[in-house]
């Protein structure tokens, strides 16, 4: 399918709201507290376990699912820890069962919880409970029609077991099913309807490899010595939703990944800084545009779903940079706020070197930069490095394109000192807010009542170093934490901004509103005609489109509908009126 085409298609779907919104949010405080038990007093951070998931205010009204699952994870490895293994085995078991219910929303896999219960059954002597804890785990991955290694695995395990307890009926059964098995390998296949486009995602980390092939699990949420550079490619079906990052479901009848129906890691290749930034370079080999997109996750991501998301914004933005992912080693767990607080701290040191790096070596003319959420305490720090280094000011040529901060979990005080060094770097700042930003409100409480940067409303900074952006309206998902990428009309303002530097006043859906602190931007929805804005920066760029007049030759071509295309014109010329 045509590029100018298929963005518009994509954007053209409906809703982007990623999961329901929840009633009551849970209390970031109390799991911090929590995990920080952990290491010193184990059995007063079961009991604490054992009261929050009793207590609405600590799981949330109605409970969020992935907060009460890294409860019941860390219920589990705290009970193992003490040496109760019984009761460990009921947990682990617990846990696979809430995992399978929650499986639709969330997508966890509940056979190793499964198989991590049957072992402890079987280390307490239970071994008929651990037989039927092995059923559960087969009867869960059989849901999933995948007949690969683990279906293999889980009937080897049923058959030991039930020969350990005399059931002969079971393990002849299991016997024989064995001997019918055909048991290929887990590959990623291209042979399959539908088609796909592959984005190879550039990426930098100091998270520690896991030992691993798959590229969905290649690296882990601990910290390595050192940053590894590679590839990671990523394949976004045609069948894609704008702002959405497509999964498989067994509840869709989706038993096995496919490139054509879901956002996939499908190969990742760690390699040495020349061939990195050699393959970089060749990236832009006769490109007219030559654009780096660099993409800083926040709190609670893992290497997998960071590189997706590097991946979604880029083809939703339509592929007209290349995408570079730095993934700092987050825990991915509600409960682990305070470990990630310590590790995006020392990567910030590594971003420093690595922005550096980019500027010299990558060949691009103009490397913009994307932060989201605590994320942005790397890149703030690493930004401030790189000023006092180079001793920047004002009035000196910027060393990057846009450099925007989504939700920024970081001291709003202390932004706003640090982006007065920091302000020279970049053509422009901007920070991207929301009063409705739940994991934003938690922090606040959890730094002593400090506002953070990204909260919007009444406390939202302004600065005369960036422009702030209230988008509150967009806070829809379900911890109002996404929205920088859950909604094209975000998506909107920042590729216009790419485009153009066009600033806040002339660009679709922003007003302006006074503060006490000064003034500030607020996105209104239903004035701006995102979806379609989108689609045409998009095909623009692609098609290195500039002028106002070649502008208006392009969008009848891709929007015939009148009222559509007239208004889209009349974003594009308020957009373009400086130029």
């Amino acid at each position: 399918m045509p590029v100018l085409f298929r963005t518009l298609r994509a954007l053209s779907c409906a809703a982007l709201i990623l999961a329901p919104a929840i009633g009551q949010a849970q209390d970031l405080f109390r799991l911090v507290a929590i995990d920080a038990l952990v290491a010193t007093d184990p059995p007063a951070a079961l009991a604490e376990v054992d009261a929050a998931l009793r207590d609405p205010n600590a799981v949330g009204t109605p409970p969020d699912l992935r907060v009460m699952l890294d409860l019941l994870k860390l219920r589990a490895e705290l009970l193992e820890q003490l040496g109760d293994t019984r009761a460990a085995a009921d947990a682990w078991s617990q846990l696979a069962r809430t995992q399978a219910f929650s499986r639709k929303d969330l997508g966890d896999d509940p056979v190793p919880s499964y198989e991590k219960a049957a072992a402890l059954y079987e280390v307490s002597g239970s071994v008929g409970q651990a037989r039927g804890v092995m059923h559960a785990a087969i009867a869960a991955e059989t849901e999933t029609g995948r007949e690969g290694e683990v279906l293999l695995r889980l009937y080897e395990n049923l058959l030991r077991l039930a020969e350990l307890s005399g059931d002969e009926e079971t393990a002849a059964t299991a016997r024989a099913i064995l001997q019918q098995m055909n048991a290929p390998s887990l590959e990623f296949s291209d042979n399959e309807s539908g088609g796909y486009v592959p984005i190879d995602v550039f990426y930098a980390t100091d998270r520690a490899r896991t030992g691993s092939r798959d590229p969905a699990d290649f690296y882990s949420g601990n910290r390595a010595d050192r940053l590894e550079l590679g590839i990671v490619t990523v394949t976004i079906p045609d069948t894609h939703q704008a702002g959405q990052v497509e999964r498989p479901s067994v509840w869709k009848l989706e038993f096995s990944p496919s490139p054509s129906r879901h956002i996939l890691l499908k190969s990742i290749e760690p390699m040495n800084a020349d061939t990195f930034f050699g393959r970089m370079q060749r990236e832009f080999s006769g490109a007219q545009e030559r654009d780096l997109f660099v993409y800083i996750h926040g709190f609670n991501h893992d290497f997998e779903y960071a590189a997706q998301r590097a991946a979604q914004l880029t083809y939703d933005m339509g592929s007209s940079a290349v995408p570079v992912l730095f993934s700092w080693p987050s825990r991915n767990t509600t409960m682990g706020y305070i470990s990630d607080t310590a590790a995006v701290r020392v990567s910030g040191r590594r971003l420093a070197v690595f922005l550096e790096d980019l500027v010299a070596e990558s060949g691009a003319t103009t490397v913009h930069v994307l932060a989201h959420s605590m994320g942005s305490r790397a890149l703030t720090d690493a930004l401030e490095i790189m000023a006092l280094t180079r001793d920047a000011e004002i009035g000196d040529p910027p060393v990057f394109g846009q450099v925007m901060f989504a939700a920024p979990d970081v001291d709003a005080q202390l932004f706003s000192k640090m982006a007065q060094v920091f302000r020279p770097l970049s053509r422009r700042l901007t920070l991207y807010a929301s009063s409705n930003d739940w994991a934003l409100v938690s922090s606040r409480k959890l730094h002593g009542s400090a506002p953070r940067a990204g909260l919007g409303g009444d406390v939202l900074l302004a600065d005369k170093s960036f422009d702030s952006v209230d988008m509150t309206a967009l806070g829809e998902d379900m911890l109002a934490h996404n929205y920088f990428s859950n909604d094209s009309s975000a998506l909107a303002d920042m590729m216009t901004l790419f485009w153009t530097d066009t600033p806040p006043e002339r660009r679709c859906g922003l007003t302006s509103r006074e503060t006490r602190f000064g003034r500030v931007w607020e996105y209104r929805k239903g004035i701006c005609p995102s979806n379609d804005l989108v689609g045409i920066i998009a095909n623009a760029r692609q098609e290195n489109v500039q002028s106002l007049g070649e502008i208006r030759a392009l969008v009848p071509a891709l929007l015939p509908e009148q009222r559509r295309a007239d208004g889209v014109m009349s974003a594009i010329d308020r957009i373009l009126a400086g130029g």
